[in-house]
């Protein structure tokens, strides 16, 4: 095992949110953009917005592009609840591709409103919407680019240039007034919805996803599924029988396999940065569209399989894919406690390494903080959005283990007396890097985030 290293949130530049991280961050960025330019402990203190919406350092400004309940320009209909994963896209003329996803559940305020072609059931809330939005940021178009899904959280780009939604649920028809089974994921054009429609790739299995990365070299497609009651969720991937074939090529099917690390049938029992496990081992699920039972209680054989409570990122990176367990809580089932842990597979040598622990020695003011959506920065670092209690913020990671606060929502939605923030969610940046974009959940908000980012 590596040497475990801790960085603290300082005071001054996360004005007391306090988090405490572990890790061998150096290999999150390994063989990536990222790796490079990665000096600097992020932009300084954050600065009290006197509009109460975003704090952000100094020389950095907000534009609002999208808020809840406003009309969508097509239309169509309001902006839909519930802002969660969310993805851009290069266009022409630098235009830029918004696809965001509505984490929208039968009681939603706000659905996504139901447009011929793009409604897989009509019982469903959920979707996404599409914004184009042109090189200073100004929205040129919004509307629905599917419609008629459920609990929409997180996600996933193609190599191919488009977005795969995923359902949060695994409700069948006849429950919650749905017509039709979910938990799919559908895959979604940011500029010509009607070319992908509303079509499940039930290949990639129907259980509750949360966030999809592929293989640009190979195709491979993995998942995490968030399941935070007991037993909790896989770790999955997709062998597909098109592999980087393009718009629609995954509705070809393929192989699906759940992981299992021989002799972890808990990550969350793993507290050592740098633990590393060798001979990672790929099992079939037994019925990927979990007819009768869900895929993570089926039955996989003698070594069982490995879950772990709360899986939600996954991105790809370099010659890795790395996913998050956002919390474990042991009163909830889990092996042991954390308040995060980042997970790095190498496919070519079959290897798991856990790359960072988040906590839980934390401020024990704000027990819950989590990682939830996470990015690479194309000027180098990541970015990790805060979904816990008190106030929510957006924080950079450097390589060296430094931890700064590049955002504090300031979205007050409850009383003076018992204050309640939104979670931060969906961020990701503009081709060119210069812009970050990162949604609030609730009241649903999307942010162009402009300044002076490090290239």
């Amino acid at each position: 095992m590596s040497a475990t290293r801790r960085q603290v949130l300082s005071a001054a530049s996360a004005l007391g949110a306090g988090i405490a991280f572990t890790g061998a961050l150096s290999e999150v960025f390994a063989g990536t953009a990222a790796a490079q330019g990665m000096g600097g402990t992020g932009y300084g203190p954050l600065v009290p917005d006197p509009d109460g919406l975003l704090d952000l350092p100094k020389g950095f400004r907000y534009t609002v592009l999208s808020r809840e309940g406003d009309q969508l320009r097509s239309g169509e209909g309001r902006v839909p609840s519930h802002h969660d994963g969310m993805a851009a896209f290069a266009g022409k003329g630098g235009r830029t591709h918004l696809v965001r996803n509505h984490e929208n559940r039968a009681t939603a305020e706000i659905p996504v409103p139901a447009v011929s072609g793009l409604t897989y059931d009509p019982a469903g809330k959920g979707g996404c919407t599409a914004l184009t939005l042109d090189r200073n940021q100004r929205v040129l178009s919004e509307r629905v680019a599917i419609a008629g899904t459920a609990v929409n959280c997180a996600g996933g780009p193609t190599p191919w240039g488009t977005w795969l939604t995923c359902e949060e649920t695994e409700d069948k028809a006849g429950t919650n007034g749905y017509t039709k089974d979910h938990g799919f994921v559908f895959e979604v054009h940011p500029n010509d919805p009607h070319r992908t429609g509303a079509v499940p790739l039930t290949a990639l299995g129907r259980f509750q996803h949360e966030a999809v990365a592929i293989d640009p070299r190979h195709g491979v497609v993995y998942e995490t599924e968030d399941a935070f009651q007991k037993p909790f969720g896989l770790f999955y991937r997709l062998l597909p029988h098109k592999p980087l074939g393009g718009v629609g090529s995954l509705r070809a099917g393929g192989r699906l396999q759940a992981m299992r690390v021989p002799g972890v049938p808990d990550l969350s029992t793993v507290q050592e940065t740098g633990a590393r496990f060798d001979g990672v081992e790929w099992v079939d699920v037994p019925d990927p569209l979990a007819t009768a039972t869900p895929t993570r209680f089926q039955d996989y054989g003698p070594g069982g399989i490995t879950h772990a409570q709360k899986l939600e990122g996954c991105y790809w990176g370099g010659s890795s894919v790395y996913f998050v367990s956002s919390f474990a809580r042991g009163a909830d089932g889990s092996g042991a406690d954390h308040y995060g842990q980042i997970w790095r597979y190498d496919p070519a040598r079959r290897r798991l390494t856990l790359v960072v622990v988040f906590g839980p020695h934390t401020d024990v003011r704000l027990p819950g903080e989590s990682p939830d959506n996470i990015c690479l920065a194309p000027g180098g670092g990541l970015m990790v959005c805060e979904d816990g209690n008190g106030a929510q913020h957006v924080f950079g990671l450097t390589r060296r283990g430094e931890v700064y606060a590049m955002a504090r929502g300031r979205q007050n939605i409850g009383t003076a007396e018992k204050p309640e923030w939104g979670e931060f969610a969906g961020v990701t940046f503009a081709p060119d890097g210069e812009t970050m974009y990162v949604n609030c959940y609730t009241p649903g908000t999307t942010f162009a985030v402009t300044g002076p980012w490090r290239g």
